[in-house]
């Protein structure tokens, strides 16, 4: 079976994570992604370390763990994108390509050619997606921005954290570059659906994409909570705004996630709990109310989750459809039953390590799926390769690497 996407070639211009996580994303699904890198130096992530894949003898390699996870199924070539040799090249791939992705600053390309006005007029069918910190318009256009200062900005900070008064209170970022993340996805199904309408319309089109922008769409009910009463939500540590029992809870050897979704749920949990006269109580008889008197009902909660151990309480939730679950570290995650049988660690052959791992794409397909054909590359691993495949170029690929274009 061939992806669904085997028929589209997307020139992957971007680095650090953002762009890569797109490209990355497309790849998993059968796109032909060649990233075009600067000679010598590459993706900044290369250098994002340590730590670095280690080869069979235990020995670092030049291969940073960041960009391992926002890279395979590419190619890699190198190009320097400030010569006009190297200009030539990228136009032509262009011309071959049905997506190009960067992630310059505002106008940066434009000074190469390589802005989506040039490339529109060579190659009207391209799709162009270009992502930056702030988009193409308003007064921080022209700033650089990165996934800490983005989180900050743009309201997720403020929202997470221990709540003003206790212990270790304070904003703080979530611990993954989670705009990078969401904007990576959201330029995955802007291309998507940009390809879609050019398969109808034969045009491409541009895509304007700002992780300030995606920081702020993600923030979900939190922004509708402020919008609807004016009040900025609170920082309220692991508990939920909308949802009382819904955070950690305290046990005799640990402690454990509760998230209770309806009132149902929390009958069940009273009686589990040992006190069904709480899902009586008019203060937290229904979630409205629960919400209300959360400052009540969350100390009587905590006074009695402490006396069993987090196994007990897991066992006697779940026996009764009580959503709930511990709170795992990394090597309890990829130990855990339900991601060995899911298949969520993997590996892939890869030329300085023998094998190097990586996490499986969570998009499970039935007719066309992901498919993990080649470990991230090496720095310019592939550069003659696809000048030869794509470009058709024989003899002025060596004079190309002597004057350093590539």
């Amino acid at each position: 079976m061939s992806g669904a996407l085997s028929s589209i070639r997307v020139l992957e211009l971007s680095r650090v994570l953002a762009g890569p996580w797109a490209g990355q994303i497309l790849a998993d699904l059968g796109a032909e992604v060649i990233k075009v890198e600067r000679p010598g130096v590459g993706d900044d992530t290369r250098h994002w370390g340590p730590p670095f894949l280690k080869d069979a003898q235990g020995k670092e390699t030049s291969e940073a763990a960041y960009f391992l996870s926002a890279n395979r199924n590419k190619r890699s070539i190198t190009v320097d994108l400030r010569r006009p040799e190297g200009q030539r090249l990228i136009r032509d791939l262009a011309c071959r390509s049905d997506v190009l992705l960067e992630n310059f600053k505002v106008g940066g390309l434009a000074a190469y050619g390589l802005d989506y006005a040039s490339l529109r007029s060579i190659n009207p069918r391209l799709v162009y997606c270009s992502i930056t910190g702030f988009g193409q318009t308003g007064p921080y256009a022209e700033r650089p921005g990165y996934d800490f200062m983005i989180q900050a900005m743009g309201g997720l900070m403020s929202l997470t954290g221990r709540a003003d008064g206790e212990v270790g209170a304070g904003p703080l970022k979530v611990g993954v570059a989670v705009t990078d993340i969401f904007t990576g996805l959201y330029a995955a199904v802007a291309v998507l659906a940009a390809l879609y309408h050019c398969k109808q319309s034969g045009i491409g089109q541009y895509i304007d994409l700002a992780l300030m922008d995606v920081q702020v769409a993600c923030l979900a009910n939190q922004t509708l909570n402020y919008l609807t009463t004016g009040q900025p939500p609170r920082r309220l540590g692991n508990a939920h705004p909308n949802i009382v029992p819904y955070q950690d809870f305290p046990t005799a050897d640990g402690s454990f996630i509760l998230t209770v979704g309806n009132d149902e749920q929390f009958h069940s949990f009273c009686e589990v709990a040992g006190h069904p006269e709480w899902s009586l109580d008019e203060r937290f008889a229904s979630n409205q109310v629960r919400v209300a008197h959360r400052d009540k009902l969350i100390p009587l909660i905590r006074q009695t989750t402490v006396f069993r151990t987090t196994a007990d309480w897991l066992a006697a939730l779940e026996a009764v459809g009580v959503p709930c679950g511990p709170i795992n570290d990394l090597a309890q995650v990829f130990a855990d039953p339900q991601i060995v049988a899911r298949r969520l660690q993997i590996e892939l052959p890869h030329p300085l390590a023998g094998m190097v791992p990586q996490v499986a794409s969570p998009i499970r397909l039935s007719g066309t799926p992901v498919s993990y054909r080649q470990a991230p590359p090496l720095l310019g691993e592939h550069t003659e390769q696809v000048l030869t495949e794509v470009l058709g170029l024989g003899d002025e690929i060596a004079a190309l690497r002597q004057s350093g274009v590539i």
